[in-house]
Parts: structure tokens; C-alpha cells; sequence
């Protein structure tokens, strides 16, 4: 799963068919003091051993921005509240299968910092409840070591350019995800 698809109930989550476009996604590419990155650890609920990491956020509610979206997104899925949001760095969309229906999404990733590392689930929708196991900071070290699953797959060295180099003078547009 390239991220959390939020709540199936959500009329703005559709399948491929009948589909008006992708759902507005924010996400949120959180940094800590140390330049940890934070990531949400998810599976499929229909086969626990299809697991994934990934980072903080969700779809847009009723009128809201992206920026607001991402910073209702992460307090609601890590308790974090306390942060400067960024620019947006990187734009993709993704398609995957998750919870028995494809998923179609356009994504912004928000630069975020914080000094508030312990993280405490504020508001997880039902299938968050039944997907998501945890979080957890990584240095880009690790990340670039793992052999888990992390979505976006770049994550890693996007995070190492991004770490070394600073935020880009405009979003970067990432190759499209279909998994």
C-alpha cells in the first residue's frame, strides 16, 4: 500500500471505475531535531504478513487545504501537534490495491518539523484501527539500509537528497506509483 487510504466510507475514495479522478491526499514528511524521518507501520487487514511503512496523512476533508489536511491528518494518526509545516516537497500518483478495492491517489508531501517525538494515536479511523501497528523515526542511515517495504519506494533517497541539499525551489513531480 503506497499509504493509508483513510476511511472506506469516505465518498471521496473511489475505485477505478466511475472514478471523477484521484483522491486529494496530503502527506507529511516529518523531521525531528536529529533529522529522524517518522513512519506509520501498516498491512493488509485481509493478510497481516503484507506489511509496508509509511509516511503520516490522508485525504482531504469538505473544503480544506492540503496543508490543513496534513497537519489534521498528523495529529490525528501520531498525537503530534506540535509543528512548523514546510513547503510542499514532492507531488505523485499512486494506484494500489488495499482492503479489497483499488485506490487512486494524487499526493502532496508537506516538510514538517517538530521537537514532540512521542507519538499517541489521537482519532484512527476504523481501518486505520484494523491496519496501522505503530511508529516509528528513522535516521536516513536506516532507511537507506531497510528492507522493509517503505512507500514511496524513492523514500530513501529522496530523503538523503533532500537532507543534504535542502527543500527544492518547487515541488518535484515523482514517478507514478501502480502497484
Amino acid at each position: 500500500m503506497p499509504g493509508d487510504p483513510g476511511d472506506p466510507g469516505d465518498p471521496g475514495v473511489l475505485g477505478a471505475s466511475g472514478d471523477p479522478g484521484p483522491r486529494a491526499v496530503a502527506r507529511v514528511i516529518l523531521l525531528d531535531p536529529d533529522d529522524r524521518i517518522l513512519l506509520l507501520h501498516g498491512f493488509e487487514p485481509a493478510d497481516p504478513a503484507q506489511e509496508w511503512w509509511f509516511t503520516p496523512g490522508g485525504g482531504l476533508e469538505g473544503t480544506e487545504s492540503r496543508a490543513e489536511a496534513a497537519l489534521r491528518e498528523l495529529a490525528e494518526e501520531t498525537g503530534i501537534t506540535q509543528v512548523e509545516l514546510g513547503p510542499v516537497l514532492w507531488h505523485r500518483y499512486c494506484s494500489f490495491p488495499f482492503d479489497g478495492r483499488r485506490w487512486e491517489q494524487d499526493e502532496w508531501y508537506f516538510l514538517a518539523r517538530t521537537s514532540q517525538t512521542a507519538t499517541a494515536p489521537a482519532a484512527l479511523t476504523d481501518l486505520e484501527r484494523r491496519s496501522v501497528t505503530g511508529a516509528r523515526w528513522w535516521t536516513s542511515e536506516e532507511l537507506l539500509a531497510a528492507r522493509e517495504t517503505v512507500y514511496p519506494t524513492r523514500l530513501a533517497e529522496l530523503l538523503r537528497k533532500l537532507l543534504d541539499e535542502g527543500p527544492p525551489g518547487a515541488p518535484v513531480v515523482l514517478d507514478p506509483e501502480i502497484v
